[in-house]
């Protein structure tokens, strides 16, 4: 009785095949999955460009504030109304010429 020695059993190369497989999987989640690598980059952009946004909206707020305060009841510019006036308005005095 002789006995040939065969190639490598059929349970080890699944095994192989199954942990590579799951090995693979975890690292393309890692990379590209919904908290991999390059998800976490592209928030860090986003938060970025947010914050500038922002911070120029709180500055056009600030102005809204200062001009709104200006043109309030308890403190009134006068040169600003009558800059709004003839803004909004289109007055004119009746000394002075219109150029369109």
């Amino acid at each position: 009785m002789i006995q040939t020695q065969s190639g490598p059993k059929l349970g080890g190369m699944l095994y192989f095949a199954l942990t590579a497989t799951l090995g693979f999987y975890f690292v393309f989640a890692a990379v590209q999955g919904d908290y991999g690598v390059f998800r976490q980059v592209q928030i860090t952009g986003e938060t970025a460009d947010l914050t500038v946004e922002r911070d120029a909206l709180k500055a056009e707020l600030s102005g809204l504030q200062n001009l709104t305060h200006r043109l309030s009841d308890s403190y009134l510019d006068v040169d600003l109304l009558d800059e709004q006036v003839r803004d909004v308005l289109g007055y004119v005095r009746a000394d002075e010429i219109v150029i369109r």
